[in-house]
């Protein structure tokens, strides 16, 4: 897997405005992060670039556990963390 793109402020100022009026495409619920929520984010970070994921929970440093977790299993980056959304990046692979 390829280590997760390192962006500038420029870069992530951006990406936070592109994913201003995006929705959540991925839902990490009770069961936490699953094999199949992985799976998920991969084919939506793989079809969009750019995603919202859902966290169920109001433990902050559980969301921000997942968070980095699902970061490193996917090789996205984390752009922004608002409540129980979280906004990963990763650029589409070259065809």
């Amino acid at each position: 897997m390829k280590p997760a793109p390192t962006l500038s402020v420029k870069d992530i100022t951006a990406l936070k405005a592109r994913a201003h009026h995006l929705h959540a495409v991925v839902m990490v619920g009770q069961h936490g992060l699953t094999e199949a929520v992985i799976a998920e984010t991969e084919r939506n970070l793989t079809a969009h670039e750019l995603i919202k994921v859902q966290v169920a929970g109001d433990d902050r440093a559980e969301r921000i556990a997942i968070a980095e977790a699902l970061c490193d299993a996917t090789g996205a980056t984390l752009v922004q963390h608002i409540g129980k959304q979280l906004v990963l990046f990763r650029p589409k692979p070259e065809a």
